[in-house]
């Protein structure tokens, strides 16, 4: 959805929803004068959001005097079942945000009641945090605003979206205190098999940690224990192995370098190279084309 509006312009809006209860809202605002609009439960249930600002600077007031401001560099993440208030922007700045915005049942599959709970309070307005945004977002946020002015690939956008959304809930929600390592239970061992399976089935698309940990509902400590309690080894290195004997198959089969190193994960040819030299310690070119 694009809405383009009327009252001053440039200013650009567009939402698209990636899955029930996730969303993704990117925005970039150039008003000619100074800029107030008026919100009143714009989702009409409970939502956690997380505003990345990309550039410049605004705020929302609440009704009761709540201010909540949002600054290019940070993330303000908010949460609320009602609100009403309005959003200001500056004369002539540029302002360009990107809104993650995660429906209360959607973010019960990430975290336990009582944490959710927590975090999303009594209903009324709650600014959770504002801080810089970590480094291990920004390249997800990219990505996520670069698919808006690009090509919409939803499971790309999904697997940004929800490894944005894992870094944040790693700094609001408490670790874990480390304790001797626990049998796993068989949610557990569903909850890893099915992870693994990620693994194998898309192991051609950019993965990352923090996305299998909201995919399956697990935080990152239990995580990466369990999985190593269950498979021996890491998540990284399982996938690496996992594209490293397939891409083998795919080269034996007669599929050039380039396709394989894309049908297995690597945007560039040259690193897939480098990597399957060293895990098979002979060159790809090599194997091409063995079972013809």
């Amino acid at each position: 959805m694009v809405a383009q509006l009327q009252h001053a312009s440039p200013c650009r809006s567009e939402y698209l929803a990636l899955d029930d209860g996730l969303a993704v809202n990117w925005l970039r605002y150039h008003p000619t004068r100074e800029l107030v609009e008026e919100s009143r439960d714009p989702h009409g249930r409970p939502m956690l959001v997380l505003t990345f600002g990309l550039q410049g600077e605004s705020c929302f007031v609440e009704r009761q005097g709540e201010r909540v401001a949002f600054r290019a560099g940070y993330t303000t993440i908010t949460a609320f079942a009602t609100s009403h208030g309005e959003r200001r922007y500056p004369e002539g700045q540029v302002v360009a945000q990107l809104r993650l915005l995660i429906g209360e049942e959607r973010l019960r599959q990430y975290a336990g009641e009582a944490q959710v709970a927590a975090l999303m309070g009594s209903g009324t307005l709650r600014r959770l945090a504002f801080m810089s945004t970590f480094g291990s977002s920004q390249a997800h946020v990219r990505a996520l605003a670069g698919y808006f002015r690009h090509d919409r690939h939803k499971l790309n956008m999904q697997i940004h979206a929800l490894s944005a959304l894992s870094h944040a809930l790693d700094g609001l929600l408490p670790r874990p205190t480390p304790t001797a390592m626990p049998k796993l239970n068989d949610e557990d061992i569903e909850r890893l098999e099915r992870a693994r399976d990620i693994l194998l089935a898309r192991m051609d698309r950019p993965l990352t940690l923090a996305y299998l940990c909201a995919e399956v509902g697990m935080n990152e400590f239990s995580f990466k224990r369990g999985f190593r309690r269950l498979f021996g080894t890491t998540p990284q290195r399982l996938l690496h192995e996992y594209r490293m004997h397939h891409a083998h198959a795919l080269l034996e089969s007669g599929c050039q370098v380039a396709q394989t190193a894309y049908r297995v994960g690597y945007a560039y040819p040259g690193n897939f190279s480098a990597a399957f030299s060293r895990f098979f310690g002979r060159a790809p070119k090599s194997v091409f084309g063995k079972r013809r």
